[in-house]
């Protein structure tokens, strides 16, 4: 019975992908070079086919892209219908019906959530409607900012994770003034620790960026005409200035989903290591699937935590495995082991990561200095390695992945570790309390239960 029902599927079965994202339409394309056949559907809320998020805090504010022109390259024609523009609003898994925002309802045999993320409002709604005060997450919203930045004088940025940096880095090299404010004591901790961030603090004021740490922002405040003029900052200081970009990190897309049965929350939507849906009691569906940065999902290579990523290559992974598993048969179903990697451009520097850093307890310094910014550190968590970081020293990361893959000791002790004072000892990496607001990290370490909806971050004002 099982047999004959994938054999429909894959020839005349729906399947209906939420998300016209990257990890939307890689799941499209796997399906039909794994030949289904069916009806495939792609739902989206934007007006535009899939595109390319990264370039939008680099590439596009320096101008050498335009906001407009980042389309995701299809690797295979995907024969889809296309519903753009259109939300999701509601999801009955008895029915196998999707609700959207026009009324109408797309029924499906196979459903894929590939919704992912939106970047979190300033919490005061009357101060983020002013005019010039901006998100930077899809490609409107680059356009507007790109828009505003070519008359701007000084630009604000709120918060210090890698979009507000690279956001701070394209605006210096526009010649603007900036001012960077971070709640906490320096830029990217809650990704990388207090060691790495006290060079990215270097990186940045050595650039010219007026960088205000352990400082939070109580009001946005705007001329008669309802367009922001100044900042008003916890130590009682105000900052003038033209444009604030508000950079808090992100939400995952889940609201849609309340009330549906599924394990899904504001950590994301739980699913086993074959990107199968978990539902709220954590019992595994075989019909809803998930991929992207809305999943959450065990790693083998980290005990099993749920972890939460949102980086590029994570979704490409994981929509190819989602899509695979979706309609093959149980045996033939594989796991999703993807390492975490990420990379971002500041200030012509080239930070990488691989691994889990957030995990980590210590750091050790392996290669390079930190004072030349031109290194690797390596984390440490309960006598093994769990990831690694690189400022424009990419060549030992294939390595040190290949050591978290294997579980490798820590404190490292290769022939290859520099012997300067500061690779000598692992000191620890310094990262924030997990159980207080922050918006630094990429990955997100979120317990052992598929059903547990605990938020990983409290609201709070910045």
């Amino acid at each position: 019975m099982a047999a004959d029902y994938l054999d429909w599927l894959r020839r005349e079965g729906r399947i209906v992908i939420v998300g016209a994202s990257l990890a939307g339409l890689r799941a499209a394309e796997t399906l039909r070079a794994e030949g289904f056949t069916g009806s495939l559907t792609m739902i989206g809320d934007e007006p535009y086919e899939p595109y390319d998020r990264p370039p939008l805090s680099k590439a596009v504010l320096l101008g050498k892209a335009s906001p407009l022109h980042t389309e995701l390259p299809h690797r295979r024609e995907v024969d889809a219908k296309w519903r753009l523009g259109v939300p999701a609003t509601g999801l009955d898994l008895t029915a196998k019906r999707v609700r959207l925002a026009d009324g109408d309802e797309v029924e499906y045999d196979r459903l894929l959530i590939a919704t992912g993320v939106r970047a979190r409002p300033w919490f005061k709604e009357e101060e983020g409607r002013l005019d010039g005060v901006f998100l930077l997450r899809t490609r409107d919203d680059a356009a507007r900012l790109l828009q505003r930045l070519r008359s701007a004088r000084r630009v604000f940025i709120i918060g210090a994770g890698f979009a507000g940096c690279e956001v701070a880095s394209a605006c210096r090299e526009m010649g603007l003034a900036v001012t960077l404010a971070e709640r906490a004591g320096a830029p990217l901790v809650g990704a990388l620790g207090g060691v790495i961030g006290a060079v990215a603090a270097d990186l940045q004021t050595g650039n010219g960026v007026d960088l205000r740490t352990g400082i939070t922002v109580t009001a946005l405040e705007g001329d008669p005409a309802g367009r922001v003029r100044s900042v008003h900052l916890s130590d009682g200081s105000e900052v003038e200035t033209d444009v604030v970009v508000v950079s808090l990190g992100s939400l995952r897309n889940t609201e849609w989903l309340t009330g549906s049965g599924l394990g899904a929350g504001p950590r994301g939507i739980a699913c086993d290591a074959g990107c199968r849906a978990f539902d709220f009691r954590g019992i595994v569906t075989d019909d809803v699937f998930v991929a992207g940065d809305v999943a959450r999902s065990p790693h083998a290579l980290f005990g099993y935590q749920f972890l939460s990523l949102e980086h590029w290559g994570n979704a490409v992974a994981q929509a190819e495995t989602a899509a695979h598993n979706m309609i093959c048969r149980g045996a033939d179903r594989r796991p999703h082991l993807w390492m975490p990697a990420f990379w971002s451009s500041q200030f012509k520097v080239n930070i990488k990561s691989v691994g889990v850093p957030p995990m980590g307890d210590q750091i050790m310094i392996t290669q390079g200095s930190l004072a030349e910014r031109r290194f690797v550190g390596v984390y440490g968590h309960q006598g093994r390695v769990v990831a690694a970081v690189s400022f424009d020293n990419t060549r030992w990361l294939e390595f040190y992945q290949r050591q978290i893959e294997r579980g490798a000791p820590f404190p490292v002790d290769y022939t290859t570790v520099d012997r300067r004072p500061e690779g000598r000892q692992p000191v620890d990496a310094d990262f924030p309390d997990p159980s207080l607001p922050t918006h630094g990290p990429t990955v997100t370490l979120s317990g052992y239960s598929p059903a547990d909806q605990q938020l990983v971050f409290t609201p709070a004002r910045h």
